[in-house]
């Protein structure tokens, strides 16, 4: 129940007043459209029409004048002011449903974009930690859940105002026989809370399901070339046959509860409907016109209970997708980046003057409190402004923990990052990220235009500053190859380009910022040697206008650097002028060069 309260307290700030406005106007529909009808049968009672006991119900005997007046105009007052009734009704009943869309979808934009902007701001801890598929499940399937379980939040609050209604004005023309209504009500509602406890526990397995399976398909496509590399098309194939098994059941048991629901309602209705009857005409001595009366009352207000309890049902197996997005949406506030994101996510933040160096100072991290095994211990190094500096070592050594502090992505457990020797302040995390491009092993590009994923990062760029940036990337040549330019569709994941086109495109990007850092993190290691010599060419280009680090072991990349740091199981164990570093004999640089040779990662 909590789940739902917090969403409703979401409605409540998204909404205000006009949600408000809204139910009592639906409180004043339920008025309306109960008076049209129950009053009907009274009023022509009155007039002599058919027999009625309307004299008994309170507030009859103002309309006595129509007794007065002939049979066919008293007749005609009643039925255009059964008219009036209706149609006003439904001309607010359509003006409050048109208001109730707009709420209910600006509400449902509200929850994803709040939770988006939520992922946004957490913290590149939150997101080691999970899995991408649930995230995209969450704002995808769950959140359609969660609308559908908006919605019927909201048809529950109207069946229940005009429930309210309907049952106030039964109380008015005949109290005993709509208690007696009500308890019966409530006796059954009472008898079928089983059926809301099912649709709950299924509404937790159709969670598990679409999770199991977002994050299956996203894989193997992930993976499809080594699927079909390793003929495992079969058994993956077969996994896919399992979970239809499992979603088949799954949808069989839920209808199998909402018909198990509607039978037992049907059966109790019928046995009510007897009972009632039976009991209107021994024990409360009703008469015919009377009777009119009682059917029509429970002809309106059965239909009501019977309308909540579906709401319920379906309300319920809807809760543990609430229960989701909340949970998701608690869990990134709580991994909020410190510092915070202002307004706009800080694309108007200026990138941070640095004249001198940036620097890790006595670092201590590790991403498991728990292990005490630490993953950079005591780490201390400089990184000169409008150098280059490599930053090499063995795989798993923590070149790209490293990186990432830099970055502000993690934060030290013990120590800091400095710029030109002032430690960094939490707010100051934002400006430092936008002074950096970074370009990792694996490029990423959309699947859209080379002018689309150009502009990504900068929106406002002209056309000059493309081709401008594509030459210093040495992507200027194989763009104005193509038979569209800037207009050609590359794929998914630029899958379309080679992957040195790949890494010269996403250079330029990186170019395109104007950023006064620039970091390559291993990404030129799956290139052949000619495209490598290109992302080089491009390298020259930059020297001294921008800091450059590199994240290598190949010899051709670092060659050029001006300061290498070594780096062996999360600590600097040599930094330096390249050929000084490479000319010690015992040093762990000499031996990664091995003789030129690509150094195993």
């Amino acid at each position: 129940m909590k789940q739902l309260l917090y969403f409703a307290g979401q409605l409540h700030r998204y909404s205000g007043k006009i949600l408000y406005i809204n139910l009592i106007g639906m409180l004043f529909i339920g008025l309306l459209d109960g008076a049209a009808v129950l009053l009907l049968l009274p009023l022509i009672g009155i007039i002599g029409i058919v027999p009625s006991s309307a004299a008994s119900i309170p507030g009859m005997h103002f309309l006595a004048f129509l007794q007065e007046m002939p049979l066919a105009s008293a007749l005609a007052v009643i039925l255009c002011f059964y008219i009036a009734l209706v149609a006003a009704q439904s001309l607010l009943q359509r003006n409050l449903s048109l208001r109730e869309v707009r709420i209910h979808t600006g509400f449902i934009n509200h929850v994803r974009l709040e939770t988006y902007r939520l992922l946004l701001e957490a913290n590149w801890s939150f997101f080691v930690r999970k899995r991408k598929s649930d995230l995209i499940n969450a704002l995808t399937g769950e959140l359609g859940r969660v609308t559908n379980g908006a919605f019927l939040f909201l048809q529950l609050i109207a069946s229940a105002a005009f429930t309210l209604i309907q049952i106030g004005l039964a109380l008015w023309l005949s109290w005993p026989l709509t208690l007696f209504i009500l308890g019966c009500g409530l006796l059954i509602g009472w008898l079928s809370r089983r059926y809301i406890r099912k649709s709950r526990q299924l509404g937790a397995v159709t969670v598990d399901l679409a999770q199991s399976y977002l994050a299956a398909i996203s894989d193997h496509f992930n993976g499809m070339k080594e699927i079909k590399s390793n003929s495992l098309e079969q058994s993956r194939y077969r996994w896919l046959q399992d979970w239809s098994v499992k979603i088949e059941r799954e949808r069989y048991e839920f209808t199998k509860v909402r018909s198990n629901s509607q039978l037992f309602y049907k059966w109790a209705s019928a046995v009510l409907i007897a009972v009632f009857i039976f009991a209107a005409v021994t024990l409360f001595d009703t008469q015919g016109g009377q009777m009119l009366l009682i059917t029509l009352l429970f002809a309106r207000l059965w239909p009501r209970f019977t309308g909540i309890q579906s709401n319920l049902e379906q309300l319920a197996s809807s809760i543990p997708s609430f229960k989701a997005l909340m949970e998701l949406q608690l869990e990134s506030k709580a991994a909020k980046e410190r510092g915070g994101y202002k307004e706009g996510f800080g694309e108007g933040a200026l990138p941070l003057p640095m004249q001198d160096a940036l620097e890790l100072k006595e670092v201590f991290f590790r991403y498991d409190r728990s292990n005490p095994e630490y993953t950079l211990h005591d780490v201390s190094l400089r990184i000169p402004m409008n150098g280059m500096t490599a930053i090499v070592g063995k795989s798993g050594a923590g070149k790209s923990t490293i990186v990432d502090m830099l970055l502000g992505l993690i934060e030290p457990e013990r120590g800091c990052v400095a710029v030109d020797g002032k430690p960094l302040q939490p707010e100051e995390v934002l400006t430092l990220r936008r002074s950096i491009s970074y370009v990792p092993q694996d490029s990423f590009l959309y699947h859209a235009s080379i002018r689309d994923n150009l502009l990504s990062i900068d929106p406002g760029a002209t056309e000059a500053d493309m081709w401008e940036a594509m030459e210093f990337s040495s992507a200027i040549e194989f763009v104005r190859g193509l038979p569209q330019g800037l207009d050609t569709i590359i794929g998914d994941r630029g899958v379309l380009l080679s992957g040195g086109e790949r890494q010269r495109l996403v250079l330029a990007r990186a170019i395109l910022r104007k950023p006064s850092i620039l970091i390559l993190d291993e990404a030129t290691s799956a290139l052949d040697s000619l495209n490598e010599s290109k992302i080089q060419q491009a390298l020259e280009r930059l020297r001294g206008r921008l800091t450059i680090i590199v994240i290598a072991h190949r010899y051709t990349t670092i060659q050029n650097a001006d300061h290498v740091i070594v780096i062996d199981g999360g600590r600097v164990v040599q930094a330096g002028d390249f050929r000084k570093l490479a000319e010690e004999q015992d040093g762990m640089f000499r031996s990664l060069l091995g003789g030129k040779q690509p150094v195993a990662m």
